[in-house]
């Protein structure tokens, strides 16, 4: 879905943002309980609690960085992949990251573009940003800001960062052409984007019952299934921008116990279950990469 009437946007927008405003005080919440368990001594926790990631981000960090991370922000990953590891990053380079959450992306980020770098970190809810200055200044980083903002109505100006960045936000937008627009806008001419998204391999078949019913799931909207665009029309998209080098890597395929831990909603009683699970496997987790040519026009 890569537009709707604003209606359906708002209905969207309000839906993502209630449900990540309190999924930003649960976790702030949780980091808090787990340290007071833990104190000095962490042999009554265990392993590091991995309590309240989802069932996309798991096993996607190397453990050294999550040490370099506070735990807030490592409880707090809600996406589909690691971004800073495919993205290339250098030093000096400056960053955006479209959907920051609790700052742990952002927060890698800027250790990759050292001091002479610096990373903007973007969020829809106060909580979210709340939550990731807190973040950095638990890990002592300061090369990284964080504002409250529309992934689709970016608050910088042109041409001001060399790579866009984000892990499982694109697809929560109703609005996927403007953001898209968005992040060429804010790109320098050279720049590049590496975002992490949940895609559908084929799209979902028109005149399906259940896929009819899953796109209007305010709640599968906000869990990054409702909103995933197909491959072909993620890449049209940057085309149709002027974006090149555009490709798709996938980094996990997913089925019906990913995307519904909780078990199927009641509509997915509108198909037979074979049916059902095979339109759910097309869902997938990928990195999607495009290059601004040097010669772009802002």
């Amino acid at each position: 879905m890569t537009g709707a009437n604003s209606e359906t946007h708002d209905a969207i927008r309000d839906a993502v943002r209630r449900r990540y405003g309190l999924r930003a005080a649960a976790q702030y919440s949780q980091a808090v309980d787990t340290a007071s368990c833990c104190g000095t001594d962490s042999s009554c926790c265990g392993e590091r609690p991995t309590a309240g990631v989802n069932n996309f981000s798991a096993d996607l960090y190397a453990l050294d960085e999550m040490e370099e991370v506070p735990l807030r922000a490592a409880l707090a990953r809600l996406g589909c992949a690691n971004p800073t590891a495919v993205a290339a990053l250098r030093q000096g380079e400056t960053v955006l990251d479209l959907g920051s959450g609790g700052g742990l992306d952002a927060l890698l980020a800027a250790r990759r573009v050292g001091p002479r770098g610096h990373v903007y970190g973007i969020d829809m809810t106060d909580e979210m940003v709340t939550l990731a200055w807190q973040n950095a200044m638990d890990a002592g980083v300061g090369n990284v800001s964080f504002l409250k903002g529309d992934i689709a109505d970016i608050p910088m100006p042109d041409a001001c960062v060399d790579v866009v960045i984000s892990n499982c936000v694109i697809n929560l937008a109703a609005d996927k052409r403007r953001v898209i627009a968005e992040t060429w806008r804010v790109l320098k001419p050279g720049g590049r984007l590496a975002v992490a998204d949940v895609i559908i391999r084929g799209g979902l078949p028109d005149g399906s019952p259940f896929a009819d019913a899953l796109r209007k799931d305010l709640y599968a909207w906000g869990s990054c299934i409702s909103g995933a665009l197909s491959d072909a029309d993620y890449l049209d998209l940057l085309d149709e921008r002027g974006f090149t080098d555009r490709r798709i890597d996938v980094i996990r395929e997913h089925h019906a116990d990913d995307l519904f831990p909780q078990g199927l909603p009641e509509y997915a009683q509108l198909e037979p279950p074979e049916t059902v699970d095979a339109l759910l496997r097309r869902f997938a987790s990928a990195v999607v990469h495009a290059d601004k040519p040097r010669a772009a026009a802002i």
